[in-house]
């Protein structure tokens, strides 16, 4: 009778360690040591084991842990590429553009009501307040060529306006092939529609160019570009000075649209054409002075405005000899 009750006594303990849910340190104190059968080994459990790593974190579901809580990813699965959700995403935002391009043509520019807009008298095109507003312009220089001027574009203090700055160097590449360098330049980026549509800016109801700027005292050249689908014409622009003052204080530059002169490659052209301004593609600041050395130019914003004392048209002559098609 006592061997049969020891034999009962062990067998419902040995039932209850095994009871699933049971923690690990039940088994710790030698609980199948004790009701397991003499012929098999201890377990050890070493501090720092994986079993104990695995266990620790929670109690222990049954002899082995279950597959659904195992969070473990196989090597050879690769995050899932769809190009066709890619295309299809880019479909929509082009969409999505073209139909605020003919709602804002019903409407006005910008969503605005058309009166609001033909009876504005200022508008700030650009400014630089952030990241977004430097990500529409691009910087170049002779280097481009082979020159040694470096030309660098930041934001500026408090993120209140654009930074343009660097080393202008008129040494001439020696490729044999240029004769000329020292340029440096900041060119906004051309207007892009749905579908990569090329956009312009109408300017049309303003008559000058309104900048506020800060410089160190250099002549910039002031180019705007028309909206052009032809080849021949892709260097042609229209050009004017900028004379910045030097010094801590910001100044105000006032270009009318008449003194803008027509220009390819550079060059001043004999026959002059007057700038559409309904058809502007891009702006730009060029230095190319001749002085080596540091510049900077600092711009708070571009706009245009109208100015009702400036009632010239266009500021250059033109002659049958000059320009033949403007006379028949």
């Amino acid at each position: 009778m006592v061997l049969a009750d020891k034999l009962l006594i062990g067998t419902y303990k040995l039932r209850k360690c095994l009871k699933p849910g049971v923690a690990l340190c039940s088994f710790r104190g030698g609980c199948l040591a004790n009701y397991c059968s003499s012929n098999s080994p201890k377990p050890v459990t070493l501090p720092g084991s994986t079993f104990a790593q695995n266990t620790s974190r929670g109690g222990l579901q049954g002899h082995r842990p279950k597959e659904a809580d195992l969070d473990i990813s196989s090597p050879e699965e690769k995050p899932e590429i769809s190009f066709d959700k890619a295309i299809r995403d880019e479909v929509k935002d082009h969409f999505r553009r073209l139909k605020d391009d003919i709602v804002n043509r019903w409407i006005g520019p910008e969503g605005r009501p058309l009166h609001e807009v033909l009876l504005e008298q200022a508008k700030v095109v650009w400014q630089f307040r952030g990241k977004e507003d430097l990500d529409k312009w691009v910087v170049t220089s002779d280097k481009t060529i082979g020159g040694r001027s470096e030309v660098f574009l930041k934001m500026g203090k408090n993120n209140q306006s654009a930074l343009v700055y660097g080393t202008l160097s008129s040494a001439a590449p020696l490729d044999g092939e240029h004769s000329r360098s020292g340029y440096c330049a900041m060119i906004s980026r051309p207007l892009r529609g749905p579908f990569e549509r090329r956009r312009s800016y109408d300017w049309s109801q303003f008559n000058t160019l309104y900048l506020r700027v800060r410089g160190d005292g250099r002549p910039w050249m002031v180019n705007i570009k028309e909206t052009t689908d032809l080849i021949q014409r892709k260097d042609q622009m229209y050009s004017y000075f900028m004379f910045t003052r030097g010094g801590p204080y910001w100044q105000e530059v006032k270009i009318p649209f008449s003194k803008f002169f027509f220009s390819n490659k550079g060059r001043i052209r004999d026959a002059q054409y007057q700038l559409m301004t309904d058809k502007i593609s891009s702006i730009g600041f060029t230095l190319a002075d001749k002085v080596d050395g540091p510049f900077f130019l600092e711009i708070d914003f571009i706009g245009v405005f109208t100015d009702p004392a400036h009632k010239e048209e266009f500021a250059y002559e033109n002659s049958p000899e000059l320009n033949p098609r403007l006379f028949k």
